[in-house]
């Protein structure tokens, strides 16, 4: 699996979710494992880096060692015009090797500490900005959720004013029926008086 670059991480997009305000969890989740994978690698590079400069370093004080104990046993008898031993120029060269391990070893720790440093602070800089964009989904959702509430109240207020409206007209349709069948009783007792007035005797 590729690590992940500074690039990777500050252009990382989340998909927002559909029932909830905020991010997909799993998601997030996800691409923070990958960032403390990262991590982690370089921490391990580092590790092994450092294993090396110690080997290294050990190296040098072994060769400094033999060449300090060469130049304390006696020289043997030469000529007069013998050439100079090149080991005379060894002990030089074993300082200029501990002095590039070192500069390799400060080297590495500050491009560890460096890059460490640059991680946080994108991993930091893309905190933010996640709260800043939940932030203004929230205040976008929230303001949605008012709208419909305001339309929901006038469609209630008119569904209530319909209701008094059709239960008045209900109730004067009712009482109108009520004073028709009131009528057509009272007048059902005198026609039937006159129907047995008019009624010849047997």
């Amino acid at each position: 699996m590729a690590m992940l670059t500074a690039e990777d991480i500050l252009n990382k997009k989340f998909a927002a979710t559909k029932f909830r305000e905020g991010y997909d969890v799993e998601e997030v989740d996800d691409f923070l494992d990958e960032v403390v994978r990262t991590l982690s690698a370089v921490q391990e590079e580092n590790e092994e880096l450092r294993s090396k400069l110690a080997a290294a370093e050990r190296r040098v004080a072994e060769l400094s060692r033999s060449d300090a104990a060469a130049a304390a046993a006696p020289a043997p008898m030469a000529a007069p015009v013998q050439a100079p031993s090149p080991k005379v120029a060894e002990p030089e060269s074993a300082t200029g090797m501990l002095q590039l391990a070192q500069k390799l070893h400060d080297d590495y720790v500050r491009s560890g500490q460096e890059e460490g440093d640059r991680l946080i602070a994108e991993a930091k800089a893309e905190g933010a900005r996640l709260v800043r964009e939940a932030e203004e989904t929230s205040h976008r959702t929230l303001s949605q959720l008012e709208q419909e509430r305001s339309l929901l109240e006038r469609k209630i207020d008119e569904l209530r004013l319909f209701e008094r409206d059709y239960r008045t007209r209900l109730k004067s349709f009712l009482q109108n029926l009520l004073g028709d069948l009131d009528a057509r009783g009272s007048a059902l007792p005198a026609r039937n008086a006159q129907s047995q007035g008019s009624t010849p005797q047997l």
